[in-house]
């Protein structure tokens, strides 16, 4: 004898509503609960210990690192910055810092550019010296970490230029490059890789004239693959090292390498 099957009962639009209600709203706490327990966790991490880099939490700067690696591993010349015409360059460059250059006593007609070798020995180099080399010019859109852009034209030496002319080819080889303002109160740390790339400039023109105090006369970087951290003004000293060197804001807890 066959039994009677009972036949379920078809779900109302209703409870098809509150079907789904349900499920949405305990994935949404559930998930709510999960990121307010990471954030916990992060917040009473410990901080890292003040060094090259300093104030970040323990996890984040090891995240971080590992970030940095990971892109220094797949990093190319072949990743160039998008370029723009000359047009398009911003008649009146924005001013992102002053830090490291608002010493009023500085006198450009004294400057000097001191390389450090691996010699133990440095030797410096004039304003003329660099702007004998060939000028290479760039528009791009330089990026500040504030969440500002604007599209600048700029010109002056290839640091690859740079490098190869003065002979500091075996220097180069080193995994960073420091460079720090004459007062030494700004300084920045570069891996090789990016330093080395065929964007970034010893720069000592903006939209084709001689540099203004604010904008880092006599010579500043331009590092296009970098924020504008990285974008040190009035460069005063040049050195390359095994370990990373200072970095301004490093030290206060940002991205060592700030890249884009």
């Amino acid at each position: 004898m066959n039994k009677l099957v009972k036949q379920k009962k078809p779900t109302t639009v209703r409870q098809e509503i509150n079907r789904r209600t349900f499920l949405s709203f305990t994935t949404f706490f559930a998930a709510g609960g999960i990121a307010f327990g990471g954030w916990h966790w992060l917040y009473n991490s410990p901080k890292e210990n003040l060094g090259t880099t300093g104030g970040a939490k323990l996890p984040l700067r090891r995240a971080l690192n590992k970030t940095e690696l990971f892109f220094r591993n797949f990093f190319s010349n072949n990743h160039l910055a998008r370029t723009y015409p000359k047009s398009m360059a911003a008649s009146k460059v924005r001013v992102n810092s002053l830090i490291g250059i608002d010493d009023k006593g500085f006198d450009p007609m004294n400057w000097k550019l001191k390389v450090v070798t691996h010699k133990n020995s440095s030797f410096e180099v004039s304003i003329d010296e660099i702007k004998g080399l060939p000028k290479t010019e760039i528009i791009f859109d330089f990026k500040c970490v504030e969440g500002w852009d604007q599209i600048q034209h700029w010109g002056g030496v290839k640091f690859s230029d740079f490098v190869s002319h003065f002979g500091l080819l075996e220097e180069s080889e080193s995994p960073y490059v420091g460079m720090e303002t004459p007062n030494g109160k700004y300084f920045v740390g570069l891996e090789r890789e990016s330093a080395l790339h065929p964007q970034t400039l010893l720069a000592y023109e903006m939209n084709g004239m001689p540099l203004l105090p604010e904008h880092g006369a006599p010579i500043r970087l331009i590092i296009p693959v970098k924020y504008g951290i990285k974008n040190i003004k009035r460069i005063g000293k040049i050195s390359f090292t095994e370990k990373r060197p200072r970095d301004y804001w490093a030290e206060r807890g940002y991205d060592y390498s700030s890249g884009l």
